[in-house]
């Protein structure tokens, strides 16, 4: 009974210990990318800005960095025109990065995209904070950093 009992305890501590470092890394990425600062907002002209904050003390070792949303729900893709949006685009595309450099936390707003389907605020409010419709990664061309989805709505209307 005694063997039975400890063979059951290292069981149960191996899983959580397993447990525990997994929720490290899931604490890592949302530290990253400061969930409680990170929105989609809906302007008073229809448009869509994505706004979020990169810790950059966690980046400090990785001088440069991308940032890239993806849109996960068809219907926000299909209004918005596009599936996925790297911040910075003109200086992606010239080999370009975004610096670690200044403040601790630097502050990203992308350019509003307009709606290209109507979609009632409601709606997009549930499809942002309930059904994990966009996410945000920071990447350099070799790792991946941090990844996590936006789960905060706000509007202007």
């Amino acid at each position: 009974m005694l063997k039975l009992t400890k063979k059951w305890s290292m069981v149960l501590f191996f899983v959580l210990g397993i447990v525990f470092l997994n929720g490290c890394g899931l604490l890592f990425s949302n530290e990253l990318i400061v969930n409680r600062y990170a929105d989609a907002l809906l302007t008073k002209n229809n448009e869509l800005q994505f706004r979020f904050r990169i810790n950059n003390e966690i980046l400090e070792a990785h001088q440069l960095y991308k940032v890239k949303v993806t849109i996960h729900d068809d219907k926000l893709a299909a209004a918005v025109g596009k599936r996925e949006i790297v911040y910075g685009e003109d200086q992606v595309r010239d080999g370009d990065y975004l610096e670690v450099k200044g403040k601790s936390e630097k502050y990203i707003f992308m350019d509003p995209l307009p709606l290209q389907k109507d979609l009632h605020i409601q709606e997009l409010k549930n499809m942002i904070e309930r059904d994990q419709a966009v996410s945000i990664e920071v990447f350099n061309d070799e790792e991946v950093f941090g990844r996590t989805y936006l789960t905060n709505f706000s509007s202007e209307l």
